[in-house]
């Protein structure tokens, strides 16, 4: 990971001229996803990242971080629903509190907005040029920032989640970027041991954790530091398929501690339901989680599965 270095949406434009762009990283060498681009809507540098919105006819509105494609009109509600819904579908009993660390275009604050439940909704967002622009042009997804019980914090998610109190959140999503510039302390352990002691007995953890066909160190390593980290609970692999993400896969760690009588709970299994959205909340019926998809985003190939079985609680 210390390898990786961030790039640039010039640096991606200069490979395919024509009005063509084409993802360039050091995380995929010798490869990249291409589309036209039609415009360059914005680009600027932030305090942490380069920042640019372009439009396309293949895929819409799309969000390119250092380089790197992060959201797309198109196909932005396969990852924001799986990596919400994985773990609070997985909970065994209703979440009252969340957390949001990274995922400042608002998509999973969408989907978490759909569980009436959920008493308080914060987000810890280190970079406030994500929320900003995600709300002028991803309207669609931004709408979890509207929601009453929603707090933003524009701050270093790991020192939030730190500063913590001992068992205070039913479920944390960390939707972070790839582990390069100021997302890579995100996958690293003292960051996880601060998640474990931020959650209730019985909380969940779901991290973005890169796709098996390029990082499978990169996951067994997460894997393996998860299984210390979460004595007596449970660590497991799944994934969802989007296309405009490397290999057309993203894949998530998802972490139970231990319950007050000491069981562990199986995220595999989904205990309920995602409700339908509510009227007059801006929200649309779900368009890729179901409980089938739950069961099955757990199913690893052979490969895969071979690889972690030593850290997976489940195989």
């Amino acid at each position: 990971m210390s390898s990786a270095v961030p790039g640039t949406l010039k640096e991606g434009l200069n490979v395919a001229k024509d009005g063509w762009f084409t993802e360039l990283s050091t995380m995929w060498p010798g490869q990249g996803m291409s589309f036209k681009v039609n415009e360059v809507v914005h680009t600027a540098r932030s305090d942490f990242q380069d920042v640019a919105i372009v439009k396309t006819d293949a895929f819409g509105t799309v969000l390119i971080l250092d380089g790197v494609i992060q959201c797309t009109d198109r196909d932005e509600f396969s990852y924001q629903e799986m990596i919400t819904h994985l773990p609070v579908c997985a909970l065994r009993r209703e979440p009252k509190k969340a957390l949001v660390v990274g995922g400042g275009d608002g998509g999973v604050l969408r989907e978490l907005s759909r569980y009436t439940s959920l008493e308080e909704i914060h987000i810890a967002e280190i970079d406030g040029m994500v929320i900003d622009v995600s709300k002028k042009f991803f309207p669609g997804m931004a709408v979890g920032f509207s929601d009453p019980r929603v707090s933003v914090h524009v701050c270093d998610g790991i020192k939030f989640v730190q500063e913590a109190a001992e068992g205070t959140y039913d479920v944390i999503v960390v939707d972070s970027s790839d582990p390069v510039g100021p997302a890579e302390v995100l996958f690293q352990e003292p960051f996880f041991q601060y998640m474990h002691k931020a959650l209730k007995p019985g909380g969940i953890v779901c991290t973005q954790a890169e796709s098996q066909w390029y990082h499978l160190e990169i996951i067994k390593s997460l894997a393996a530091m998860c299984k210390k980290v979460f004595v007596g609970g449970t660590v497991q692999y799944g994934y969802t398929t989007i296309p405009t993400y490397p290999s057309g896969q993203i894949g998530f760690m998802v972490c139970t501690k231990a319950d007050t009588d000491g069981g562990a709970n199986d995220p595999r299994v989904a205990k309920r339901q995602p409700p339908a959205p509510a009227a007059g909340s801006g929200l649309t019926p779900l368009k890729y989680y179901n409980p089938d998809l739950h069961k099955a985003a757990f199913i690893l190939p052979t490969f895969a599965r071979e690889a972690l079985k030593d850290s997976l609680s489940f195989s």
